[in-house]
C-alpha cells in the first residue's frame, strides 16, 4: 500500500512545477485563501481541559477558540509518540502508510504530499516553530515550509535538559514571523511542548496548581491566547482557520503508565481538537462523531477548494455528523510499537467502532466508552463477535515493521533525557510478551535513567541490576547498565554489560557493538576491537572511526586516513573523528595542521556540557604543541586532558615526557606518582615504567615494575614488560 502510494505522490509531485490556480492567476474557480493557524500541544489529555468537562485546571484561551469554533468530543491519535503522529497529522495517512513509526530512525518520504508542502504550492507562506528535539528537521518533518525554527537542534555545549523550549521563546519566534507575512495568506505551526513530561510548570502556574501538570497545561494555554492576542493585533483572527489539537494524550497512572510510550488506553488515544473557523461560522458547535487527527489535512484541503492527495486515511473533519448515516460505523485505526521496537515485547493495535475500543495484543481487551471512560471493564468474552469482527479489520491492514535505522549516538542521548527510551528489543523466537504485562519495567528503567541523568550512578546501577534480573532479555537495560558501570570507571564490566546487549539482540544493537569496539580498543585488544567495528559499520559510521585509532595503532596510516574520511563525512555533530584526525596528523609530523584542526574542534565543541570527551584532543594538541617548542601551552594541554580525564594515562606520561625535556626531572616523579595513584592498577604502572625508560631511567623503572608485580604477580602487560628488560 505505502509503495503504491509513494508512487503516487511521485507522479504528482512532478505536476508541483506548475502551480496550483489563485484567484490572482485568472483559473478556475477556487475558495478564498485565509490565514491558516494550527496549534498543537504536545501531551495533551482532551479530558483535562474544562471545554471536555474538567473542572481541575483554567484554560480561557482554548475555552475561547471553543466557544469560537467547532468543538469534537471525540478525536483519536493514530500513535502514541510525538513524531509519528505529526507526520499522520500532515500527511492525512496513519503510520504504517506513510512509514514514519517512531521518534527516531525514521524520515518521513520526501515523495508523501504533505500539508505545509500543499499549502505553500498553492501560494500560502509557511512557517513552522517547535519546541521539541522530537520535531528536528532533519526527520523530514519540515518539509514545505520555508521557514522552520526548531531552536533545540544541535547546538555546541548545549544542555541535554535544554533541548525543548518554553512555549513563550517559540511563540516570541512565532510571531516575529508572522509580523513579516500578516498581509498574505499564511499557514503557522506552532507547536507547545508543555504538558510533556517533566512537569515543571513556570510562575505563576506552579503556585497555583497543586497538580504540575494541570500548570503546564495552564502554561500552555497562557501562550495560545498570547498568540490569539496576536492574531488579533495582526486583524487576522476572525478571518483565520485556527485547528487546535494534541498529537497524543498522556498515561497518568491510569493504566499503570505514567506517560505515553507503551500503552494505547483512551487516555493516551483521546485528543483535544477544536476547529474555529472563518468568520466564526458553526461557533460554539460540539460534533459527537468519531474524528481523528488525519482528518485535519483532508478538512484544510476541502475548505481551500483543493483536490487532496490520493489514498488519504482520513475524511473532511468538517463534514463529520453531516447528512444521515450510512449504517456502517466508522473505524479509525491506532498503534504502538514502541514496545516492540525498544524491548523486544509486542506491539499493540486499536480500533475505535462506534462506541467500542478494541485493543489487540497477546491478551487483548474491548471496552464500552460511554459506559466505562475509564476503561476498567474488559468485556471481550460478552462481545466476542465484535471482538472477531475488529481484528479481522485489524489484520486487513499492513502493519509489518520495518527495523529503524541506526541512530547517532548524541541523538540518542537527547532523546533520552526527554523521557524517549532507546535501544532494542532482544531477538530470538520466543513468545513477545504483552506489554501491559511489563509495565512495571518501564517505571523501574525510566527511573534508572533519571538517576543516571541526576549523577546518582550507585543508585542507577542498583536499579537496572534489578530490571536485568527481572527481564534479563531486554537489551536496552543490559545498554543503559553498560553506560553506568562506563561512568563509574569500571571498563572491564561495562564492556561485559555491552556485550551482553550486543548478543541478546543477535547483533542488532549496533550501538552496544560499537561501544564494544571501543573499549576493546582502550584496552589495546586492537584485533577485537576491529572485529566489533567492523560489524556494525554498515549501521554505525562512527565505527569508522574505531577502524581509524586501530589502524594508527597498527601503524597503517593509510588505512586510517582512509576510515577517518568516511567517518568525518558522516560525523554530523560527532567530534571523535576530529580528535583521532588530530593525532594522525601528530604522527605525520604535521604539527601546525593538528593544532589549527584542534582550534577548529575546540571552536565547535569547547564548551559543550559533557567536555570529558574533549580530553584525548587536548593530550593531542599538547603534543602539537610540545613539537613545535610552544612548552608552556603544551603543558596547558595536557593539564586540561588530566583534569578533564584523570584516568588518561598518556597524557600523564606525555607531560612527565615535557618536564624531563625542559629540565624539570625532579616534577617527573611527581606526575608518575600522581598517575599509578590516582589510577592504582598494572596499566597505570605500565606506562609508569615504560615512560622511566625511554627517559633511560632504568633504576625508576626497575622500582616501579618490581612494586607493581609484588601487587599484580600474575597481570600479563607487567610480565612482558618484565621479560623485555
Amino acid at each position: 500500500m505505502r509503495g503504491l502510494l509513494v508512487a503516487a505522490a511521485a507522479m504528482l509531485a512532478g505536476l508541483a512545477c506548475t502551480r496550483s490556480p489563485t484567484p490572482e492567476d485568472g483559473g478556475a474557480e477556487v475558495a478564498a485563501r485565509p490565514p491558516i493557524v494550527l496549534i498543537s500541544i504536545d501531551t495533551l489529555r482532551s479530558d483535562r481541559l474544562p471545554a471536555y468537562g474538567y473542572e481541575g485546571v483554567e484554560t480561557p484561551a482554548i475555552d475561547r477558540l471553543a466557544g469560537d469554533g467547532v468543538l469534537f468530543e471525540r478525536a483519536y491519535s493514530h500513535v502514541n509518540v510525538t513524531l509519528p503522529s505529526h507526520a499522520s497529522i500532515f500527511t492525512g495517512l496513519l503510520p504504517s502508510v506513510h512509514g514514519v513509526r517512531d521518534n527516531a530512525g525514521y524520515r518521513l518520504d520526501g515523495a508523501i504530499p504533505t500539508l505545509a508542502a500543499e499549502l505553500h504550492r498553492y501560494g500560502y507562506a509557511t512557517g513552522g516553530f517547535v519546541s521539541s528535539y522530537v520535531l528536528r528537521s532533519g526527520t523530514g518533518i519540515a518539509r514545505g515550509f520555508e521557514v522552520y525554527d526548531d531552536g533545540v537542534g544541535f547546538e555546541t555545549g548545549r544542555q541535554l535538559g535544554q533541548i525543548q523550549r518554553a512555549g513563550t521563546d517559540t511563540l516570541a519566534a512565532a510571531s516575529e514571523w508572522l509580523a513579516g507575512v500578516a498581509e498574505e495568506p499564511f499557514f503557522l505551526f506552532l507547536h507547545l511542548y508543555e504538558p510533556h513530561a517533566p512537569y515543571e510548570p513556570p510562575a505563576p502556574f506552579a503556585g497555583r496548581y497543586g497538580n504540575p501538570y494541570d500548570g503546564e497545561v495552564a502554561a500552555a494555554d497562557s501562550v495560545v491566547g498570547e498568540l490569539i492576542q496576536r492574531l488579533q493585533e495582526l486583524g487576522v483572527y476572525e478571518d483565520a482557520l485556527v485547528v487546535l489539537l494534541s498529537d497524543h494524550g498522556e498515561g497518568l497512572m491510569d493504566h499503570g503508565e505514567m506517560d505515553h510510550l507503551i500503552l494505547i488506553y483512551r487516555e493516551v488515544l483521546q485528543v483535544p481538537l477544536i476547529v474555529k473557523l472563518p468568520g466564526g461560522e458553526r461557533a460554539g458547535e460540539r460534533v459527537a462523531a468519531n474524528a481523528q487527527l488525519a482528518d485535519v489535512a483532508p478538512a484544510v484541503y476541502s475548505l481551500l477548494g483543493l483536490e487532496p492527495p490520493p489514498g488519504l486515511a482520513g475524511d473532511d473533519l468538517l463534514a463529520l455528523g453531516a447528512g444521515p448515516s450510512t449504517g456502517t460505523p466508522r473505524r479509525i485505526v491506532s498503534e504502538s510499537v514502541y514496545p516492540r521496537i525498544h524491548f523486544g515485547w509486542s506491539d499493540l493495535a486499536s480500533i475505535v467502532e462506534g462506541d467500542l475500543h478494541f485493543i489487540e495484543s497477546p491478551d487483548p481487551e474491548l471496552f464500552r466508552l460511554s459506559e466505562d471512560p475509564a476503561e476498567r471493564n474488559n468485556v471481550i468474552e460478552e462481545e466476542r463477535a465484535a471482538a472477531r469482527r475488529l481484528r479481522a479489520a485489524l489484520a486487513e491492514i499492513d502493519r509489518s515493521l520495518e527495523a529503524p535505522a541506526e541512530d547517532d549516538p548524541e541523538v540518542r542521548r537527547r532523546l533520552e533525557s526527554l523521557g524517549y527510551l532507546s535501544g532494542g528489543g532482544g531477538g530470538g523466537d520466543r513468545p513477545l510478551a504483552d506489554p501491559k504485562s511489563r509495565i512495571s519495567v518501564v517505571a523501574d528503567l525510566g527511573r534508572a535513567m533519571r538517576l543516571t541523568d541526576a549523577g546518582e550512578l550507585a543508585e542507577a546501577e542498583s536499579a537496572l541490576r534489578a530490571v536485568v534480573r527481572e527481564e534479563p532479555q531486554l537489551v536496552l537495560a543490559w545498554q543503559s547498565l553498560g553506560d553506568v558501570l562506563e561512568r563509574r570507571k569500571r571498563p572491564g564490566q561495562a564492556l561485559e554489560a555491552y556485550r551482553k546487549a550486543f548478543d541478546l539482540s543477535a547483533g542488532g544493537a549496533s550501538a552496544a557493538g560499537l561501544k564494544v569496539a571501543e573499549l576493546l580498543l582502550e584496552q589495546n585488544r586492537v584485533a577485537e576491537a576491529r572485529e566489533h567495528a567492523l560489524a556494525v559499520v554498515d549501521r554505525s559510521p562512527m565505527a569508522n572511526d574505531v577502524l581509524a585509532q586501530a589502524a594508527l595503532l597498527e601503524d597503517d596510516l593509510q588505512a586510517a586516513a582512509d576510515y577517518l574520511e568516511l567517518a568525518i563525512a558522516e560525523r554530523g555533530p560527532q567530534v571523535a573523528p576530529l580528535i583521532t584526525k588530530t593525532a594522525w596528523l601528530n604522527r605525520q609530523e604535521r604539527f601546525e595542521e593538528a593544532l589549527a584542526l584542534s582550534d577548529e574542534a575546540l571552536a565547535e565543541f569547547g564548551e559543550r556540557a559533557d567536555r570529558e570527551i574533549l580530553a584525548h584532543l587536548y593530550l593531542y594538541r599538547g603534543t602539537a604543541l610540545s613539537a613545535l617548542g610552544r612548552d608552556d601551552e603544551a603543558e596547558s594541554a595536557y593539564q586540561e586532558a588530566i583534569a578533564l580525564r584523570r584516568e588518561l594515562l598518556g597524557a600523564y606520561s606525555s607531560l612527565a615526557f615535557l618536564q624531563a625535556l625542559t629540565g624539570r626531572g625532579g616534577e617527573v616523579g611527581r606526575t608518575l606518582q600522581e598517575m599509578v595513584t590516582v589510577n592504582p592498577n598494572p596499566a597505570a604502572y605500565a606506562e609508569a615504567v615504560r615512560a622511566l625508560r625511554a627517559m633511560n631511567d632504568q633504576q625508576s623503572a626497575d622500582g616501579v615494575l618490581g612494586e607493581a608485580l609484588r601487587r599484580w604477580p600474575d597481570a600479563e602487560e607487567l610480565r612482558l614488560l618484565a621479560a623485555s628488560r
